[in-house]
């Protein structure tokens, strides 16, 4: 006999996690259907690559990104300046480049702080960018996301987003976009995948190291956390 509830009981959430070069597994993968991204693009020091073939690949990826979601949907990204060779890259100044030459506009671009905010910095700086951007979308009026985010939450691993700032782009995908899942193809350990399940949503992940796939299958959560 099926209990009483049994039809109103949510279904559970889903979370896969693909061993994969990204941008490999976009082209074959396409636009996937409810999906909304949120993701960080590695830094030039994870890539083999020169820093003007790294500029060249990071556009490409946004470009990417963008297309694996419907146009009425958006993409986020967090990304932090780096110093190369005595040089600062503005990974947010990149983002919003790669997105307007991919004919998308910016819905919103706010700062996380890594670090409490008045600090003296040296070599990566104590903020990061996250921009959320659309080819469709347009912003609402009310966003209930600080311009200045000043504590990301708990780091799963060195180069995390912060579960708190993860959250707050979860929510925004699940409450603003009405996403039903959320990709993340550079998720390294799962921070946005496991934010995503404890928010409701599914999850979806690539990621080309085999550790970080099996840490991003198992990564989990608390709600209280986000």
């Amino acid at each position: 006999m099926t209990p009483l509830n049994a039809a109103s009981a949510p279904a559970p959430v889903q979370r896969e996690v693909h061993c994969a070069e990204a941008l490999g597994w976009l082209r074959a993968r396409g636009r996937i259907e409810g999906a909304c991204a949120v993701t960080s693009l590695p830094d030039v020091s994870e890539v083999s690559l020169s820093l003007p073939a790294w500029r060249t690949w990071f556009l490409g990826a946004v470009g990417l990104v963008l297309d694996a979601v419907p146009e009425t949907s958006a993409a986020l990204f967090f990304q932090s300046d780096i110093k190369r060779d005595g040089v600062w890259v503005d990974k947010g100044a990149l983002v919003i480049r790669a997105a307007e030459d991919a004919g998308a506009h910016i819905l919103f671009h706010k700062i996380v702080c890594r670090r409490p905010p008045g600090m003296l910095t040296y070599g990566r700086p104590g903020y990061t960018h996250l921009i959320a951007v659309s080819r469709a979308m347009k912003c609402p009026e009310m966003l209930p996301i600080p311009d200045i985010i000043s504590d990301a939450g708990r780091l799963p691993w060195v180069r995390a987003m912060g579960v708190r700032a993860a959250g707050h782009a979860v929510r925004f995908a699940r409450d603003q976009v009405g996403a039903t899942t959320i990709l993340d193809p550079f998720c390294g350990v799962g921070t946005v995948l496991a934010a995503a399940n404890a928010l409701g949503l599914d999850a979806l992940g690539v990621e080309l190291s085999r550790k970080r796939c099996e840490q991003a299958r198992a990564l989990e959560i608390n709600p209280d956390e986000l």
